[in-house]
């Protein structure tokens, strides 16, 4: 388990930098998970809204949240009479937000308890899927539930050796309470092209709701 962290953590320093901050949260019966916070400043054209790189369209400072500790062990299939031990897919989860508009660090306790959920919940996180904390992310946030993006992008999947799975980086879009409902009707492939369409900044931790109409 150690080896494998110790290899994620090199990964996220290459591709993110050194974090400037790092937390640790330990839940009865779990392993430990910490979260690592970097800031990133990016003065590029803008890069759609729905892709969840956490690249910012106007140049403004964004700051990256990090877990670490949950591809510690693998995610088990929920109808598995018993876990594999080693086999099942493993990620940790990206959110990305723009700096200083709001008290964005307090996410780290929620991101861990998303992080957690695989062993507290027996769920498989996957690309498409969504998480509920049933509480906003940071105090006043508009957003209690996230869409889980594709990995690949801002940190590339690391490969362990077989018959381990891949490490993979799994980006989180945090939505509102009225477009986590609509994802639940439509589908998450429908709810990012709405995304896409609006411009939607998905970074901006205090947007509205996209139109659904």
């Amino acid at each position: 388990m150690g080896e494998i962290l110790a290899l994620v953590e090199a990964r996220l320093r290459s591709a993110l930098g050194e974090p400037d901050a790092r937390a640790s949260v330990t839940f009865l019966g779990t392993d430990r998970i910490e979260v690592l916070r970097f800031q990133d400043s990016w003065s590029g054209s803008p890069d759609g809204g729905s892709t969840g790189d956490g690249r910012s369209a106007t140049g403004q400072d964004v700051v990256r949240y990090v877990t670490l500790g949950m591809s510690a062990q693998p995610m088990a299939d929920p109808s598995a009479v018993l876990a594999d031990p080693v086999k099942g897919p493993r990620a940790e989860l990206i959110l990305t937000v723009r700096a200083g508009l709001a008290d964005t660090d307090q996410v780290l306790r929620p991101l861990a308890t998303l992080a957690a959920s695989p062993q507290v919940e027996g769920v498989v996180v996957a690309s498409g899927g969504s998480l509920d904390l049933g509480a906003p992310l940071w105090p006043g946030a508009p957003f209690q539930s996230v869409l889980v993006g594709e990995s690949g992008g801002l940190v590339p999947d690391l490969e362990l050796d077989a018959p381990l799975e891949p490490v993979r980086f799994l980006p989180l879009l945090p939505m509102t309470a009225n477009e986590a409902a609509w994802k639940r009707v439509r589908g998450a492939q429908e709810l990012q092209e709405r995304w896409l369409a609006n411009g939607t900044d998905l970074r901006d931790p205090l947007r509205r709701s996209v139109s659904l109409d």
